[in-house]
């Protein structure tokens, strides 16, 4: 797991550290160090630490004036026993929300299993949005078929066309108008 870095193909784009509207502005990344793990292994030092014993994230991506974000994530998504959305709404998310984020980009392929709860801070970051939306992309099939069974399909979007997204091949902007346009679709707007 120390071998997988977060998307660094953005880093002359973006970066949160160097924020000040980021709920991560001044964090500090060692480019040498190893010391988070997640059960026992080594994560690369890029990835933020959001107060989770098993997930880790980074802001890849924020656009204030378009209103939205993209967030890589890497772990475990703990939601019974370690209460992870909690942590990323109360962290990452509503830090954001106050500053005009309203769509969010959630990159799922680092993921590597899902524990539900109850769904309450996921209706929360729902309703935040009101006029916005939430996606999930490159999330593992057996993830999103587990956020299904906690009904979360209520408030995240994924599957269908939204799959068929190669994101790393394109700058941020486009993705997201990219997804837009098939968000536009998919909610008849």
């Amino acid at each position: 797991m120390h071998n997988i870095e977060p998307f660094y193909n953005w880093l002359e784009l973006y970066s949160a550290s160097e924020d000040p509207r980021s709920p991560l502005f001044g964090a500090e990344n060692s480019l040498s160090e190893y010391t988070n793990t997640i059960y026992g292994y080594y994560i690369h030092p890029q990835w933020d630490d959001i107060e989770s014993e098993t997930l880790f994230l980074k802001i890849l991506f924020a656009d204030y004036e378009l209103g939205f974000a993209v967030i890589e994530f890497i772990g475990e998504w703990n939601d019974a026993l370690h209460n992870d959305i909690m942590k990323l709404k109360r962290n990452i998310i509503d830090p954001m929300v106050k500053e005009g984020i309203t769509h969010f980009i959630l990159i799922g392929e680092n993921i590597f299993n899902f524990h539900g709860s109850d769904d309450s801070y996921y209706e929360e970051w729902f309703e935040d949005v009101e006029d916005g939306w939430i996606v999930a992309i490159g999330f593992q099939d057996f993830v999103l078929s587990e956020m299904k069974n906690y009904n979360l399909d209520y408030y995240l979007n994924y599957g269908g066309n939204l799959e068929m997204v190669n994101w790393r091949t394109m700058p941020p902007k486009r993705l997201y108008a990219l997804i837009q346009n098939l968000m536009q679709r998919r909610l008849g707007a």
